[in-house]
């Protein structure tokens, strides 16, 4: 019985593991390729984004990125979110949001350009 058991939680666990997938978002934003990623799969706690941008085939290392994560205020729930500015690592750029509890978070992605005009791309997400 006990085999049993460890058998089933066992398949449970592989399952788990192989449905679990990269977020991956991309989009147009006032003429900007915008692509949205996770360097793992989503998990309730910290995971890393990263977010590219290209413009005309070129590849946009100046501007200033942030990110916010939020849900809603639900009945018996407060209102949560986590929001961090994107440091450039080899033209990327990265940042790592905390997601503290599974559903449907949506999120908000701005960056700004050269010459001072703040894009936002929103989306959301399923954990």
């Amino acid at each position: 019985m006990k085999n049993l058991i460890k058998i089933v939680l066992g398949l449970f666990l592989t399952f788990g593991f192989l449905n679990a997938e990269l977020l991956e978002q991309s989009g147009q934003k006032d003429g900007f390729d915008v692509k949205l990623s996770s360097t793992k799969a989503l998990i309730v706690g910290t995971n890393e984004f990263v977010v590219e941008l290209v413009k005309d085939s070129k590849v946009i290392d100046t501007a200033k990125v942030k990110v916010k994560f939020f849900m809603p205020e639900m009945p018996g729930m407060p209102y949560m979110e986590s929001e961090e500015n994107a440091v450039l690592v080899d033209g990327k750029y990265k940042m790592n949001i905390n997601i503290p509890m599974s559903g449907t978070w949506q999120y908000q992605l701005k960056f700004k350009t050269d010459d001072g005009v703040v894009h936002t791309v929103k989306g959301s997400v399923n954990l």
